[in-house]
């Protein structure tokens, strides 16, 4: 009885073991975009939006963003005033934080009739601090379509 309550526990700590091992990319299937036009449209506009805010163009970031914005911030909280985000990037981000999209990680899915959500991952270099590490951080951003028009229309960033 002893010997067979030893392989019992033996077995059950090698599958543990086992199952440990799986790592994340094994279980989890791999993002492949159900409508690669407009992924590519989402990563354009994305570049677009985000090489404006690191060179602090606020015109075009005042065109992509839309009048009725929510941007909740898991630090900051939620804003809800175009006017108010324009200001804060004119006070706190130009000349001082950069961002830089993290390669391959952004996710892009339809949302018919509406326009699209966008995911991903990135990271901010703040000048004021230059030896500081920066740290990867998730985003969520929902595009609303308008014709030919894309606008920011909700935020979630998460650091």
């Amino acid at each position: 009885m002893k010997n067979i309550f030893s392989i019992l526990l033996i077995i059950c700590f090698c599958s543990t073991s086992i199952m440990a091992q799986t790592t994340s990319s094994e279980v989890l299937p791999k993002y492949i975009p159900t409508d690669q036009n407009l992924h590519n449209t989402i990563v354009e506009l994305d570049k677009k939006f985000f090489d404006s805010y690191n060179t602090c163009d606020l015109i075009v970031q005042e065109k992509l963003i839309a009048e009725d914005l929510e941007f909740y911030h898991d630090q900051g909280g939620l804003l809800t005033s175009k006017p108010q985000l324009i200001q804060a990037l004119k006070d706190n981000i130009c000349n001082k934080v950069t961002r830089e999209l993290i390669e391959g990680t952004i996710e892009v899915y339809p949302i018919p009739g509406y326009g699209a959500i966008q995911m991903g991952w990135h990271q901010f270099h703040n000048s004021q601090e230059p030896n500081s590490k920066p740290k990867p951080s998730k985003f969520v951003t929902l595009w609303k379509q308008d014709g030919s028009e894309w606008q920011i229309t909700r935020v979630i960033s998460l650091h």
